[in-house]
């Protein structure tokens, strides 16, 4: 399936998407970019539940944010390297030692 040339991946998590050419191909909630990390880091990291994650974005439903917390833990080694990855302490590390280079 392409979406204006972007091929989509199916995973075996309904609503749970792989698109080329969106966010490197991480796994995110269907139709939207928001990446499977990124619900992660709010729910365990920040304690959002899930209802305060759908008042933060309206346009989801409970059963998108379920699959995304399901894909995690058959993932988890995948998704917590890809929150290292996106950290801001991650980026602070990698910048630092660019600029002192």
């Amino acid at each position: 399936m392409t979406v204006k040339n972007r091929v989509i991946q199916r995973t075996e998590y309904p609503h749970i998407v792989k698109v080329n050419g969106v966010l490197g191909g991480e796994a995110v909630i269907e139709g939207t970019r928001i990446a499977v990390w990124h619900i992660v880091g709010y729910y365990y990291k920040v304690g959002m539940s899930v209802e305060d994650i759908l008042a933060e974005w309206e346009y989801l439903n409970p059963a998108a944010i379920f699959s995304a917390l399901a894909y995690y833990h058959d993932h988890k080694e995948e998704i917590d390297r890809l929150r290292e990855e996106n950290s801001y302490e991650h980026w602070q590390k990698e910048h630092l030692a660019h600029a002192a280079a």
